[in-house]
């Protein structure tokens, strides 16, 4: 076992040590309501230069960095050096091929290829490779399209302010977007990049390839910010290799880990905001053939981006390491 994480183990609380650091808060107040709940020592951290005189001056097992690509860059190879092992929720390290971009439904094995940093991926990629991993097994993922409907909490607080100044129609400035988000939908997520895509699409469209291991997989993405609150919606349009029955399909997608299928058309019964916001399974709906082209499918894919999307999946890779001893041996 690694030093220090036995003496972590045998304390009288029986739980791991972990600090996290957020500028913004949201993610660390889901982070601590998963750790505090599963008997984990968690100090919650909204500025980096304390956060990293705590990692110097006392031993954590697992950093959890949720603070933007500047801060991890430069903080988070010092928490590695004392001792951590860093889940990175920025985007920095996701295309470093030393680094696992890990969705534990997914991809756990990526795990224990880690020399110190893990990256989670971005939100909207995390919902949608969990929907999409089980079939690619089955079927052979051959072209994926998506259009996502994205929440404003993705955003961070001045973008949930935006959205509250509208609704309260109070004529603010805007303090996140280019335009008003209230009553609008925002074709633009992140900045545009020099292809015309924007740079939210290209992340969901390379992590897809790194997290499935198809780096050449043709995929294309739209990204829209819509004025909901919380949890991403999308639009996933998928063809196969092979041929497939919807039964099928929906007994796969029922059966896989991290998914609850909610596709009872009769009964109005598919996924809403609503219903994923506040828990980590990923909801898959509106499941029907594509009739445009052969081997095709059309998924409705909705999840809580700030849970399952960030906080949880950074979680859920904490528990896989101490569920993993060889990870530990030298």
């Amino acid at each position: 076992m690694r030093k220090g994480l036995q003496n972590i183990q045998n304390s009288e609380n029986n739980g791991y040590k972990i600090i996290a650091v957020d500028d913004e808060e949201g993610i660390v107040d889901s982070l601590s309501i998963f750790l505090k709940r599963s008997g984990y020592q968690f100090v919650g951290v909204t500025d980096p230069l304390e956060a990293i005189e705590k990692v110097k001056n006392e031993h954590f097992d697992f950093a959890i960095f949720c603070a933007g690509g500047d801060v991890s860059k430069k903080f988070a190879p010092i928490a590695v050096s004392k001792g951590c092992v860093v889940i990175d929720n920025s985007s920095v390290f996701r295309m470093n091929k030393d680094v696992p971009l890990v969705v534990p439904e997914v991809n756990p094995e990526k795990i224990r290829e880690n020399v110190g940093i893990i990256a989670n991926p971005n939100c909207s990629t995390i919902q949608a490779v969990v929907a999409l991993k089980p079939l690619d097994l089955k079927y052979g993922i051959k072209r994926v399209v998506y259009s996502t409907y994205q929440a404003v909490s993705g955003a961070g607080k001045l973008g949930l302010q935006d959205l509250e100044n509208g609704r309260a129609k109070t004529y603010s400035p805007l303090l996140k977007f280019s335009h008003p988000i209230f009553d609008n939908c925002l074709p633009k997520i992140d900045v545009f990049l020099v292809n015309g895509y924007t740079k939210e699409e290209m992340k969901m469209i390379n992590e897809t390839r790194k997290i499935l291991g198809h780096p050449y997989l043709p995929i294309t993405s739209t990204c829209v910010r819509v004025p909901v609150s919380n949890c991403h919606g999308e639009s996933i349009n998928v063809e196969f290799e092979k041929s497939f029955e919807i039964s099928d399909v929906i007994t796969t997608l029922k059966t896989s880990p991290g998914i609850l299928v909610l596709n009872d058309d009769k009964n109005d019964s598919y996924p809403i905001n609503s219903i994923a916001n506040g828990h980590d399974d990923v909801l898959v709906g509106r499941i029907r053939r594509d009739f445009s082209k052969p081997n095709s499918l059309n998924l409705w894919v909705v999840a809580d981006n700030l849970r399952k999307g960030a906080a949880s999946n950074a979680i859920q890779i904490v528990e896989k390491l101490l569920n993993m001893e060889e990870t530990y041996e030298k």
